[in-house]
């Protein structure tokens, strides 16, 4: 199972996992893997540097968010050649800045460009084949291959 970045915090004291002047980006940037939790993140420190997929539902135990985690766990790498971080919000009582701003109604799954702009939402779970091919349409990803490819 892929590892979860989750700065949850019990009686007052935050998860072993931040460290003192690490942000949540630096960390992901050591570690691509990571599904990052979005009370830990602002959409603007991602602005050009990577597209995010994020996962939101009412329960960590939602059906279709472990079938979502499970899809996008399924082969990272695909997601790591495109600059994508994973981000996870399952709580709403909890009112992160990425659920105030994106708004869901139970399971959601959106997509945003490195332009910081909406670029997909969809109620239901994505296997990776479709997300990348939404990805890989787009004039920055194509760029971005082409980019790669000149010498």
């Amino acid at each position: 199972m892929n590892k979860i970045l989750s700065f949850v915090f019990f009686a007052g004291l935050a998860s072993s996992a931040l460290c003192d002047d690490t942000s949540t980006v630096d960390l992901w940037n050591a570690d691509r893997t990571l599904i990052v939790d979005a009370e830990n993140i602002e959409l603007d420190t991602l602005r050009w540097l990577a597209r995010a997929v994020v996962v939101m539902a009412d329960s960590p135990r939602d059906p279709q968010f472990l079938r979502q985690i499970a899809l996008l766990e399924s082969d990272m790498a695909v997601l790591v050649d495109r600059d994508v971080i994973v981000i996870t919000d399952t709580d709403p009582e909890r009112s992160s800045s990425l659920r105030r701003q994106l708004r869901p109604r139970g399971f959601m799954l959106v997509l945003i460009g490195k332009d910081g702009q909406v670029k997909l939402r969809k109620p239901a779970p994505w296997d990776l084949r479709e997300l990348s091919r939404s990805i890989d349409k787009t004039p920055l990803r194509q760029q971005e291959v082409r980019d790669r490819r000149t010498p």
